[in-house]
């Protein structure tokens, strides 16, 4: 058959068969907290509100002024100015803290987050119910339909143990009821294996509370460990409605981890940086009460001469020597959880000397970019990782069962904590004269 086409030059692309890598996302948080219904809907269909059936389920948010719109902050701020009932005081501000944590997270660098809400600030909210359900896409369970979140927090746990009182005293947290939701959350993490819960000790601790708090968390040395940060002491922020109020620190923390991700990388400890957005901390600690933190897990934020409000501490809960520190944890997430997104091409491909080759050639491609960034200890590749992907480990077995199996092992780098100086001084010599 004659060409169709006129004289001249074509060009023909052709699929080149190397299937790359591409790096999962880990800047994405997911925040859990009390929302409240607006009066009026916004002027448009972009920018209003959410009903109470979409705040139930996760709602992705660009900036802080799509949530401001979305979850009627302005609204919320008014009504509270507004209000002379306690009942309707207190019900109103259990919706702040959510708030604040957004809006921490945008300031601090976050680029994008997801929202679920629960639409009855007014009542506690059940162990059961922060877990959800996942045919309804609600609590927890909504998150799991969204495998980009990579850090997961709920700013007003706290205030979620306890209806909200008509008192002039807001009643105490359950601290029970905190520890299970808390579980909860942690559950969810370790189970999805590719995000972190950033928790909150109880609001008012001291620091020997905070370490005794500690203890009663998940076992240092479980699984669930791995996946829990824990943040002291909590911030005085100017308001997202311009009243000052004391805060958890959870939503600036992930905003800092964002923007330690869009800097560096994620191998880089989210530390020894600044958190914008905060006035001061609620407790000035000394040298020898962080020390005694740290010890348990507890990342603690400190002020410095000259240098203002740092976040300085980057560990999980764990005393395991592989998930001590924070951003090995999320480093070996990224690469597990990139290199399976990455690779599902690979199911129903014939099982056979080819496709290993590929999928070998793939991971040690990506896994020697993360080297050269600087993700990997070691002088050369063979030094920083390994890929077996050959008939040392698919074996005739395994074949028939339909499994291809490739065993990975990354060296990450570990984050130089402590830092020490011997300092010599050197007595002057006398000087000779002629």
């Amino acid at each position: 058959m004659s060409s169709q086409n006129p004289p001249g030059v074509f060009v023909k692309e052709l699929p080149h068969g190397v299937h790359v890598i591409t790096g999962a996302s880990t800047s994405v948080a997911a925040f859990l907290g009390y929302t409240k219904s607006p009066a009026n809907d916004g002027p448009d269909a972009t920018s209003a509100p959410f009903s109470d059936a979409e705040r139930a389920v996760p709602q992705k948010i660009g900036s802080w002024q799509e949530f401001a719109a979305r979850y009627s902050t302005a609204g919320i701020a008014k009504e509270l100015a507004d209000a002379t009932d306690l009942s309707t005081i207190h019900t109103l501000q259990r919706c702040l803290p959510l708030a604040e944590a957004v809006h921490g997270f945008f300031a601090n660098g976050g680029g994008t987050c997801y929202v679920v809400g629960f639409t009855s600030p007014q009542s506690a909210v059940a162990p059961e119910d922060l877990k959800g359900n996942a045919e309804a896409r609600t609590g927890l369970a909504g998150l799991e339909t969204v495998p980009e979140v990579s850090m997961v927090a709920v700013p007003g746990l706290w205030d979620m143990t306890a209806d909200a009182s008509s008192e002039k005293e807001v009643p105490a947290p359950d601290h029970a009821a905190g520890l299970s939701m808390m579980a909860e959350v942690v559950r969810h993490c370790t189970e999805r294996r590719n995000r972190l819960a950033i928790l909150d000790p109880p609001p008012g601790q001291t620091p020997a509370q905070v370490a005794a708090f500690a203890d009663t968390l998940a076992s240092p040395d479980s699984d669930d460990a791995a996946f829990t940060t824990l943040y002291y002491p909590w911030i005085t922020v100017p308001g997202v409605d311009a009243v000052e109020r004391t805060v958890p620190p959870c939503g600036h923390v992930a905003g800092v981890w964002a923007r330690t991700d869009a800097e560096r990388g994620v191998f880089k400890a989210p530390a020894n940086q600044n958190l914008r957005g905060a006035l001061k901390i609620e407790t000035v600690l000394t040298d020898d009460q962080h020390g005694e933190l740290n010890s348990k897990g507890v990342n603690c934020l400190r002020v410095f001469p000259d240098r203002g409000l740092l976040v300085w501490g980057a560990r999980t809960r764990s005393t395991t020597r592989d998930w001590r520190y924070l951003n090995v944890r999320r480093l070996v997430s990224y690469l597990s959880d990139s290199i399976r997104q990455s690779s599902t091409w690979a199911v129903f491909e014939p099982n056979d000397e080819r496709l290993r080759a590929t999928l070998r050639h793939s991971v040690a491609s990506f896994l020697t970019d993360q080297w050269r960034q600087g993700a990997l200890v070691g002088r050369t590749p063979d030094e920083a990782f390994y890929v077996i992907c050959d008939d040392t480990n698919n074996t005739p077995e395994t074949m028939e069962d339909g499994k291809v199996i490739c065993d990975i092992g990354v060296a990450p780098v570990r984050p130089a904590e402590f830092v020490h100086f011997t300092i010599t001084q050197i007595a002057g010599q006398s000087g000779s004269t002629t």
